[in-house]
């Protein structure tokens, strides 16, 4: 098989750096100027994150829910993946086990298996738009369970949960005696039918601890500035010394720069909606894309039309290709033939499927997808 070298490949896999169509507003780079500038953000932060932070960050938060957070619900720390370490750490016991999805975001599996914590992968349904199997949740779940993950809107599937769903994990998460962490660090970046709803929604039903950042909705994921947020009117996390936990992990874990902090409170009360929208629209326009050139390549599958984040998940016919293995080798070759970059499912639970980023300029979308195509036709039996 020949092997094409083309420069400039476009990357289907990972946004590693923010796509440059989705440039960050000037508010927010005037925000970081003005708290480097004002001098009051040279010193070391409080570990659990400066009061105006928090108290900003508590303030937004309570907007999409019914009852107010207070900042002492609220823990930063560097990014959403710090917070992700935090959470694991601060849960795991002797002993103890944790429910993530399958698929899902691998940070969570190497975090647990840091420090032995047993991990239990309960499965999504590509039938049903990526919805949680609550029957498998119930079926894996034991006294040592203490939480489950889910990640909304979703990395890698690009669903949207539905209200009615998170009240259905909220009423299992109760009955079963465990915590959920809803990792929401693309909140509000929704474009399908069903619009963004936090988990922490229902904490009156159960204890809810969201991980979320300024990464994804502000487009700076450089910066680092991620958040815990204790969702809990009922004051379990208190009583249970998870809360306690939390404070005493951010005492040895390294702080989110103190002028980024500073800058946060301008940042989310000023931003306009119509930056957001801007970016809605972009990312929507890119998914259409995504979906739509996809479904011309045949041997591949998408179950379910993306509606948030920045991903779709899509499922690989082995049997109309010749010459290619699994998923893995699927990759492996189309880097090497056509310079596209897409992940392989296996690496977030799914074997034969792929992972696909649509965070790209459109342009670089429309090529690398055709890039597949080609790719596709090349391998495919009978050709």
């Amino acid at each position: 098989m020949s092997t094409r070298t083309i420069a400039g490949p476009p990357s289907l896999s990972a946004t590693v750096t923010p796509p440059c169509f989705l440039a960050i507003g000037p508010l927010a780079e005037d925000a970081i100027v003005d708290a480097v500038r004002s001098a009051k953000f040279n010193c070391y932060a409080h570990p659990v994150g400066i009061l105006p932070a928090r108290r900003a960050i508590a303030e937004y938060l309570s907007h999409d829910l019914p009852y107010q957070l207070s900042p002492d619900d609220v823990y930063l720390t560097v990014g959403c993946n710090n917070s992700i370490e935090v959470l694991i750490c601060a849960l795991a016991s002797p002993g103890a086990n944790i429910l993530l999805p399958r698929p899902g975001y691998p940070m969570y599996e190497s975090r647990a298996a840091f420090i032995n914590l047993e991990v239990r992968h309960f499965d999504l349904i590509p039938e049903r738009g990526w919805e949680v199997d609550l029957d498998s949740v119930e079926a894996l779940a034991d006294e040592s369970t203490v939480a489950m993950v889910i990640v909304n809107p979703g990395n890698p599937c690009g669903n949207v949960f539905t209200e009615q769903h998170l009240k259905k994990v909220a009423e299992t998460a109760r009955k079963l005696g465990i915590f959920v962490i809803a990792d929401e660090v693309y909140d509000h970046l929704a474009f399908g039918s069903h619009p963004f709803v936090p988990m922490g929604k229902f904490g009156s039903i159960v204890p809810v601890l969201t991980v979320g950042s300024i990464s994804k909705r502000w487009i700076v994921p450089g910066w680092r500035l991620g958040w815990i947020v204790t969702t809990d009117p009922n004051g379990v996390f208190n009583k249970s010394g998870v809360s306690d936990n939390i404070r005493r992990y951010l005492n040895i874990s390294a702080d989110p720069p103190t002028f980024i902090q500073g800058a946060v409170p301008e940042i989310l009360d000023k931003t306009k909606d119509d930056f957001f929208s801007k970016i809605i629209n972009i990312t929507k326009e890119a998914a259409d894309i995504c979906y739509d050139r996809l479904k011309e390549i045949h041997c591949i599958t998408c179950p379910h039309k993306p509606e948030g984040s920045m991903f779709v998940m899509v499922k690989l016919n082995l049997l109309l290709l010749e010459d290619i293995s699994d998923d893995t080798d699927f990759c492996l070759k189309l880097a090497r033939e056509e310079s596209v970059v897409v992940l392989p499912g296996v690496a977030v639970g799914m074997k034969n499927w792929l992972r696909i980023t649509f965070a790209i300029e459109h342009s670089s979308l429309e090529e690398g997808i055709a890039r597949i195509k080609a790719f596709c036709q090349r391998h495919a039996k009978n050709h």
